[in-house]
């Protein structure tokens, strides 16, 4: 019998997750996603051909693994409304809400169940997302496999120890999309600047990143040597790295990675999770 998921929350996230579980196998039939508007479910409905309900606690109440996928502000309601349905059933839960601790969540929830937080970012809408796994102390090894299988539908996955560490993973690739996105915008500017037309000057840059992270997910090599092949000594590239070297790249970007994970702990605080 497939595993039976159910989807609290039919957001964006919950969207790609379901697609790409679909895609990768996953029986409709096994999945539910529930939302207080059946006007907000037709669509998802009539996409994946899943299950769909209104009603929270009839949705778990025969789940094996419930993906709490609403967000951070509403999530206490609704952890509390389905306390007692997850206690009698007990299945695994996945939250991909920032900010809220495992901890949090389990008191919420009455106690004594196996949590997994979970740190996607939006390419998973693409299915290329990266996505940071922490388990609590009472996931099991199969239970962490089933997280690994869902999560793997959108993408690359990455566990990390420590729960603390998804603040970390939040700097990294959480937001890591929109630092590339600002790239993008840069490298437009200055194409502009020097005669291409903008869209030309786009899809080059857009291009350039796409083959630039396939050549380093197919290599061996870091990406430290990779950049090196790339500067002939007294070349173009080199002259072009050494300005954004001289111009403070690295502390620039640590700086902002430092400060995103600071404000997700501080967001954490102000969420009650810590």
């Amino acid at each position: 019998m497939a595993t039976r998921v159910t989807f609290i929350g039919a957001g964006n996230m919950a969207s790609a997750i379901i697609g790409g579980m679909i895609e990768s196998g996953h029986s409709p039939s096994a999945i539910t996603a529930t939302s207080p508007s059946d006007a907000f479910l037709a669509p998802v409905h009539e996409r994946y051909g899943i299950h769909t309900n209104t009603d929270n606690v009839a949705a778990v109440a025969q789940a094996d693994v419930v993906v709490l996928a609403v967000k951070p502000q509403v999530m206490r309601e609704v952890c509390e409304g389905l306390q007692s349905v997850v206690q009698r059933r007990r299945p695994l839960l996945i939250s991909v809400a920032a900010g809220l601790d495992a901890d949090t969540l389990e008191a919420w929830l009455g106690g004594d169940l196996a949590i997994v937080r979970c740190m996607p970012n939006t390419p998973a809408l693409v299915g290329a997302g990266a996505t940071g796994l922490y388990a609590n102390a009472r996931v099991s090894d199969e239970q962490r496999a089933l997280a690994t299988e869902l999560m793997e539908a959108v993408g690359l996955v990455a566990w990390v120890d420590e729960e603390p560490l998804l603040d970390a993973v939040t700097a990294v690739s959480g937001s890591g999309p929109a630092y590339f996105f600002l790239m993008f915008e840069a490298m437009e500017e200055a194409g502009v600047r020097l005669g291409l037309p903008a869209e030309t000057a786009r899809q080059l840059a857009m291009q350039t990143a796409l083959g630039a992270a396939k050549m380093a997910m197919a290599s061996d090599k870091l990406p430290e040597e990779l950049r090196r092949n790339v500067m002939s000594p007294g070349g173009t590239t080199e002259r072009a790295v050494q300005r954004l070297e001289q111009g403070g790249l690295r502390q620039l970007m640590a700086d902002a990675m430092d400060d995103c994970a600071q404000r997700a702990r501080e967001m954490a605080a102000e969420l009650g999770g810590r």
